[in-house]
């Protein structure tokens, strides 16, 4: 019983809570506070049920908010400004602003979702007349007037506080009341809300003083009380089966009841023909709130539903008529070629007339609440969102109108959902387009749904912005297309509707009434003769309307009516009866016409018999003598008066009926202003009927004479059977084509008619005659027209250009994109390179002088430190047990072998043992464009002084690339190439080895002296020093120096071949780790490692090697003096053997004279291969126990004398253990993995093999890169051989099958002889430091490329893994936990926790981790986060849900699984670098992140 206790009191200080809310400030934590409280008493329907009963909580509440609202209510200015008696609430105050009024409303729907209480709140009068006034409020509030003049200083936003009160409270409860009208028992309270709905309405229009005409230039979009009448009114019809005509007004009060609504409709399309942009933006948002998904089943679906109701019992004339005069066109229909419009712009003539047709079509083809069952409804509803675009899961079921009432039990989301979106539309799953924008898993409708179902008049009434309407069509037009159906641009297609419910039949009589038929007529007319302001939409609303007239014809005419008796009939009007099937074939002989003097029609006399129309002619247009003069003609026809006088009939039998005091007739206020011109009668010769007009139009389309045969002469079928498929779709002419032979099927006399009109050939249309100023406003129209034709096609031309070159250039992902860059290549034999500056647009040689450069990015990179020695990839942890450990990474083991070295042997030596840049290592790419350095520098000037805010910084010298807008940071200058030398230096030349090894050494010799142009400061050298720096900027200083004298030149030295190095690494891996796929660089031509050479090599050739020391001495003679080493105190130099051989390549490439010879070249590469060659020798004997290494010694002992001796490695190897055995080397211990393996010789050939590839890779891309070229392509076995082929070291190309290794040494001296000096060097090292030996030899480099972490199928494992971990750093469970893809390491997003030097987390560990990039995932959020330097961008995910979306901060809480595709692409751009050029949105992340 406490509960029931505490219920009564909450509900008796009811109304104190009422003020405290509006008192209070912080009406947020208020209202839900009191939420929280109610929702839990008003829920239970027991207890609910009790407290009504006893404290009649319904009053209560109603009363409370009714109160509530009273105290913010002003004066209503709709209609009769000076004496309305309505007040509304005004949107402006805090209540409505600020929702304070939902606690109360929330309660109120939540009580009447029970059935008990509802059934209460229905049956009490009383209740539901304060219920009716309390909706009132509502009833015309945010009232717009249409600014004529100025535009709008202060655009109010009151219209969300609008549109937010309507539907919350007014709709919501209504749809609550809704629910419970399911059933026939129900019919009483429906018949009490619509009484007491009427009444207040009643009210309403008294109160507002409102008679028969909307006052002009106003428009309110809440009318609360016509939309509760009309959806009760449906319920009653749908589900209670009452009788409509029970319950419905008289015929005045619903004349009354269509103002407002229909004013609304046309309001919208003068808001969209951009007649209201002096009031701002609001009135758009206004016109796009009151159509949008959460609303327009609560507004403009009730609205039209009304006006349907309304038209199907009122006179359809009048209705009509009131249509075209709501919409300002009615001085537009005239068959006159010129008119006056008093209340319209000749430029908003077309798209009112276009709103006034659209509309009557929307009236007559909406069947939504005509008979549709809720399942048609839905599938409707998604058919016309997916026709519009691809829509992902979650955006239909928020496009798809659901029941703004969650108590009210429509659940969109429900089994019929997913049944209905299977059967009309696929699913595409979720790609990623090269230009980078992340695609989500969509919908897309099937053919047969474009085929049969796509419904445009669905799509006009769903569209918030009009262009979804010509997105929908160009789709539609694109299916047509594709499937064959129709190659041309189609109109939109006709769709058969739904039949009507028989409480609606009258609606149809709008198609068949004499001032539609009339309208029809006349526009067909104006279209034909080319009048002004008449479009393509026009005709087709025009047709579709016809269409829509003969489908829903009245039953079979009988073809005898046409007797002599029926001609008699038609002398006030234009048309004999009522039947569109009849009139169409009705021929118009002559027209009069109201026209200004001007008009050319004026000149003629009147023939006899004359009809007249004058659709816009003035009030006082029937003059009985006209009618007796010409009885049997047709009269001056006005819509106004027309419409007026019924209205006045109307009136009348009311006010006679009640006796009351008849109302005055509307004052004339608003019809035409006094100063019209002078308007004079002219008599046009037309002799036209609907079907002739139609005939012409066809010929007028295909723009062919007798363009129409009727079908049915070769196939009479086509009358049986008329639904042809090949109707179906198609264009105006295929429009025409159906009417017609929808006209001849219904009727044996249209048929004739059609045929007889056919055997006439039609003359001709004559052209008509045009006035000198109309001929300019018509010349200026089409010049107009063909300037924006024009434009129109160049820009579409510069698209195309654009995104060809964008196809080509932006490819990142695919290796084959080859385009022609601008570096002339060496294909060409030209006498030197020619290079496109794309800034200035001349070409030109880079010269000392005037240097070009090429755009550049450089990057610091750590890509190449994360590769690491297993295949196996690592895991994401999600356990505490699993942990990452880096020490096994390339960076790692690369770090710990150089401080090894530094430990043990002179610095300046271990500093020349190595590369380093394996973390930290510069990275350089171009997009292949160049431009002259003086050009790019005022470039930069002016980005410089343009204030626009850019995605990059241009103090730290980011640009973009002035014509593909790469992204870039500098810029490396072309060294002027001579590419005739180019080829000579190719011919493989005849001198022997020891000739080319003593050219080698006199070149290095010559260190000291420089070529003139690096001791003379030229632009070129200054150029080239400037990029150094900013290379050497580009990464960080720890990363840079690793000597144990900080600031040492070989420092300088070691990074700069390192550079060279890591170029060369990351191509290697970008092309999969191997040279299998041959052909060209990875990025075709867009390659910059010659130009990087050059640079390196200027820079390299500034230190000079002392010539004790020069390695290539070591390589090539055998020393003479063997101790003078161990005397000298200080520590050895690294021995050889401990060498790594591609840095040593590089070295001794960029020390020598540029540019080198190729046969120099591979002088070197031989050399250098030897030395290979023994290390692989030397690291595979460890490998063995003591006895297999006997063994092998004595094998290779045997064959020692042999003449081949020195080009078999079972020999050699003999050789390397006997020297390697005379220290202690072995001794330490037994090597405990004892490779069994490889004691046959296939598979010690097959070890030396891959022990010596990787050198051979990066040697055949140096030689690409300096020499031109393309890399032979492979299978991966035979690899080596082609790659050793390639480089000269094989001299004549054997057969596979006993090919050795070995037989590419080519040994400078012999062999042994330099093998014993190498070995003896390590044993000399044994003997000092016998544990460090093994370890420091170089062992089997064998690196997987570099992957990210694998991540868990589903994200509910990383989430509950780290949304509760605590960060290392401070302890504390981070607000935005990340976790680092590369390397797995927890941290706090924005933590000012973890803050070390005003540097946050994230940014810090993408320094230390990635050399300034930084993949994290955002645990929280689900997406992914780039950091690149000093910027970041969102990535998106790469977990999506079962439909292929992404759930950005997991808002919607579905499960998300891990899309590998999204994955792959981000590990692509890592590794390849391109974060820069893909994603488009970059932002500073001032070190916040």
């Amino acid at each position: 019983m406490g509960d029931i206790a505490f219920t009564k009191t909450f509900v008796q200080h009811y109304a104190f809570i009422m003020k405290t809310l509006k008192k209070s400030h912080e009406s947020d934590t208020m209202s839900n506070r009191i939420v929280h409280i109610s929702v839990q008493l008003f829920s239970n329907e027991e207890l609910a049920r009790q407290v009504t009963e006893e404290c009649q909580l319904l009053d209560i509440m109603v009363t409370v908010l009714l109160y509530m609202m009273e105290s913010c209510l002003i004066k209503s200015e709709l209609q009769d400004e000076e004496n309305s008696l309505h007040v509304v609430v005004n949107c402006g105050e805090a209540l409505l602003k600020n929702n304070t009024y939902w606690p109360l409303v929330s309660d109120f729907i939540n009580i009447l979702s029970h059935q008990s209480v509802a059934k209460k709140f229905l049956e009490d009068h009383g209740l539901l007349v304060t219920w009716m006034n309390f909706v009132s409020f509502f009833q015309g509030m945010n009232l717009n007037k249409r600014e004529l003049n100025e535009h709008v200083e202060f655009e109010s936003q009151t219209y969300y506080a609008a549109f937010a009160a309507e539907l919350e409270a007014c709709a919501q409860p209504m749809w609550g009341l809704l629910s419970h009208c399911k059933v026939r028992e129900t019919q009483e309270y429906t018949r009490n809300v619509v009484r007491y709905c009427l009444e207040a309405l009643q009210d309403w229009f008294d109160a507002i003083n409102f008679v028969d005409e909307p006052a002009p230039n106003q428009v309110t979009f809440h009318l609360p009380l016509h939309r509760y009448f009309a959806m009760f009114l449906s319920k009653a019809v749908k589900c209670q089966e009452l009788d409509l005509d029970t319950i419905l007004p008289d015929q005045e009060m619903l004349m009354k009841l269509m103002i407002h609504p229909l004013q609304i409709q046309a309001s919208l399309s003068e808001i969209h023909s951009n007649m209201w942009v002096r009031n701002g933006l609001q009135i758009k948002g206004q016109a796009m709130t009151y159509v949008q998904s959460h609303f327009c089943n609560s507004m403009i679906d009730p609205d039209i539903y009304l006006l349907q109701v309304c038209a199907s019992r009122l006179d359809p004339d009048y209705f009509i008529s009131s249509v075209f005069e709501r919409f300002k066109v009615v001085d537009l229909l005239t068959m006159a070629s010129q008119h006056q419009n008093t209340i319209l712009d000749s430029e908003h003539e077309r798209s009112m007339l276009e709103g006034a047709l659209t509309f009557l079509v929307l009236l007559l083809s909406l069947r939504l609440h005509l008979g549709m069952t809720d399942d048609e409804i839905l599938r409707a509803e998604m058919v016309a969102q997916l026709c519009m675009n691809d829509r992902t899961h979650s955006s239909l079921l928020d496009l798809i109108p659901e029941n703004p009432n969650p108590k009210s039990g429509i659940i969109p989301g429900s089994l019929s959902f997913e049944s209905v979106l299977s059967a009309v539309a696929d699913f595409k799953a979720p790609v990623f387009e090269p230009g980078g924008s992340m695609q989500q898993g969509m919908y897309t409708p099937k053919a047969e749904v474009w085929d049969k179902e796509f419904d445009p008049v669905m799509v006009i009434l769903r569209t918030v912005y009009r262009r979804d309407v010509q997105s929908a069509m160009d789709r539609y037009t694109a299916f047509l297309k594709q499937s064959g159906k129709f190659p041309g641009n189609p109109w939109p297609p006709y769709k058969k509707r739904t039949p009507l419910h028989p409480s609606y039949r009258g609606l149809l009589k709008l198609l068949h009434c004499k001032t539609l038929h009339i309208v029809l007529f006349t526009l067909l007319y104006k279209i034909l003769m080319d009048h002004q302001n008449l479009s393509e939409h026009v005709l087709c609303m025009v047709l579709y309307l016809i269409e829509l007239g003969l489908e829903n014809s009245p039953e079979q005419e009988s073809d005898e009516e046409e007797s002599a008796g029926g001609q008699e009939r038609c002398h006030d009007s234009w048309f004999p009866g009522s039947n569109l099937v009849s009139n169409m074939r009705h021929f118009i002989n002559y027209v009069r016409v109201r026209v200004p003097e001007t008009a050319p029609e004026v000149k003629r006399e009147p023939p006899a018999s004359t009809s007249s129309d004058g659709l816009a002619s003035s009030q006082s247009s029937r003059r009985k003598s006209l009618q007796r003069e010409n009885s049997g003609t047709a009269q001056v026809f006005s819509l106004v008066a027309e419409r007026r006088k019924k209205f006045q009939e109307i009136i009348n039998r009311n006010t006679s009926e009640a006796n009351q005091v008849v109302r005055p007739k509307t004052s004339m206020k608003w019809s035409a202003p006094g100063a019209t011109p002078q308007l004079t009668t002219a008599i046009l010769e037309v002799k036209e009927s609907i079907l002739s007009l139609l005939i012409k139009l066809h010929h007028k389309l295909s723009g062919k004479q007798n363009s129409y045969y009727p079908p049915w002469l070769d196939d009479v079928d086509v009358l049986i059977h008329p639904e042809i498929p090949r109707y179906s779709h198609g264009d105006g002419m295929t429009a025409v084509e159906r009417i017609l032979l929808k006209a001849a099927v219904q009727s044996r006399l249209n048929k004739r008619i059609i045929e007889e009109i056919c055997r006439k050939v039609t003359p001709p249309v004559p052209p008509k005659k045009i006035s000198s100023a109309e001929k300019k406003t018509l010349d200026k129209e089409e010049r107009r027209q063909k300037a924006r034709e024009r434009q129109q096609k160049l820009l579409a031309e510069f698209a195309s250009r654009q995104k060809s070159f964008m196809e080509t250039a932006m490819d990142v992902e695919s290796p084959d994109a080859d385009i022609a860059m601008e570096v002339a290549t060496s294909e060409q034999h030209v006498s030197e390179a020619i290079y496109d500056c794309v800034i200035c647009g001349q070409s030109g040689p880079s010269t000392e002088d005037r240097p070009t450069g090429l755009v550049v990015l450089l990057q610091a990179s750590s890509v190449l430190g994360q590769c690491r020695n297993s295949t196996e990839p690592k895991r994401l942890p999600t356990t505490e047990e699993e942990q990452i450990y880096p020490w096994d990474t390339c960076a790692a083991l690369h770090d710990v072998r150089l401080t090894t070295l530094q430990r043990y042997f002179k610095d300046s030596s271990c500093l020349q043992a190595v590369s380093i840049g394996w973390e930290g290592g510069v990275y350089v790419q171009t997009c292949g464009h160049t431009l002259h350095i003086d050009c790019h520098k005022s470039y930069m000037e002016s980005l410089r002084n343009d204030q626009v805010l850019q995605g990059f910084s241009v103090d730290k010298g980011e640009f973009t690339c002035p014509l593909c807008r790469q992204f870039a940071n500098s810029v490396l200058p072309c060294y002027p190439g001579n590419n005739m030398e180019r080829s000579v230096w190719q011919s493989h030349s005849n001198k022997c080895m020891q000739d080319l090894v003593q050219e080698v050494e006199e070149l290095q010799e010559q260190l000291g002296t420089f070529p003139v142009s690096i001791s003379s400061e030229t632009n070129l050298s200054k150029e080239m020093e400037s990029v150094m720096k900013d290379i050497k900027s580009t990464t960080q200083k720890k990363y840079t120096d690793y000597s144990k004298t900080p600031g040492s030149p070989d420092n300088d030295f070691l990074f700069m071949y390192s550079v060279a190095r890591t170029n060369l690494e990351l191509e290697l891996v970008h092309r999969g780790g191997n040279l299998c796929s041959g052909g060209a660089s990875t990025a075709g031509k867009r390659s910059c490692l010659n130009q990087l050479f050059h640079v390196l090599a200027m820079h390299m050739r500034l230190y000079s090697i002392d010539s004790a020391y020069n390695p290539w001495r070591k390589l090539t003679q055998p020393l003479q003096d063997k101790n003078s080493e161990l005397i000298s105190e200080e520590l050895p130099e690294v021995p050889v053997l401990y060498r790594d051989v591609s840095s040593l390549l590089l070295i001794q490439i960029l020390t020598m004279p540029q540019p080198l010879h190729r046969e120099h070249f591979t002088c070197i590469v031989k050399v250098l291969f030897t030395l290979l060659y023994t290390q692989a020798l030397a690291a595979l004997s460890l490998k063995w126990s003591a006895e297999d290494r006997v063994a092998w010694k004595e094998s290779g002992a045997l064959k020692k004398n042999t003449s081949s001796g020195e080009k078999s490695w079972e020999v050699l190897l003999g050789h390397v253990i006997s020297e390697l055995s005379k220290g202690k080397i072995y001794e330490e211990g037994e090597s405990e993995e004892l490779a069994v393996v490889l004691v046959n010789g296939v598979s010690v050939e097959c070890y030396l093999q891959q022990f010596c590839l990787p050198f051979l890779r990066i040697t055949s891309l140096l030689q690409h890169h300096l020499y031109g070229g393309d890399l032979p392509s492979c299978q991966e076995d035979e690899e080596f051989t082609v790659l050793a082929s390639c480089l000269g070291l094989l001299p004549s190309f054997q057969s596979a099958h006993q090919f050795t290794s070995a037989s590419c040494l080519d040994w400078p001296v012999p062999a042994f002889d330099m093998i014993s000096q190498w070995c003896s060097e390590l044993v000399s090292f044994a003997d000092r430091h016998p544990d460090q030996v093994k370890a420091l030899l170089i062992q089997e480099p064998k690196w997987d490329l570099p992957r990210l972490l694998q991540l868990p199928e589903n994200y509910n494992t990383i989430f509950q893994y780290y949304h509760r971990k605590t960060c290392s750093v401070c302890t504390k469970v981070p607000k935005d936990p990340a976790v680092c893809l590369v390397c797995g390491t927890f941290v706090c997003l924005k933590g000012l926790c973890c803050k070390q030097q005003s540097y946050c987390e994230c940014v810090l560990h993408s320094q230390n981790c990635g050399a300034g990039t930084g993949i994290f995932l955002l645990i929280n959020a689900s997406v992914i986060i780039i950091i690149r330097g000093h910027r970041f961008c969102l990535w998106g995910s790469v977990y999506l849900d079962a439909h292929g979306e992404e759930d950005r901060d997991l808002r919607r809480g579905k499960p998300l699984y891990i899309c590998k595709e999204r994955y792959k692409v981000l590990e692509q751009q890592w590794v390849s670098h391109t974060f820069d050029h893909i994603n488009k949105r970059w932002g500073p992340h001032y070190n916040g992140l």
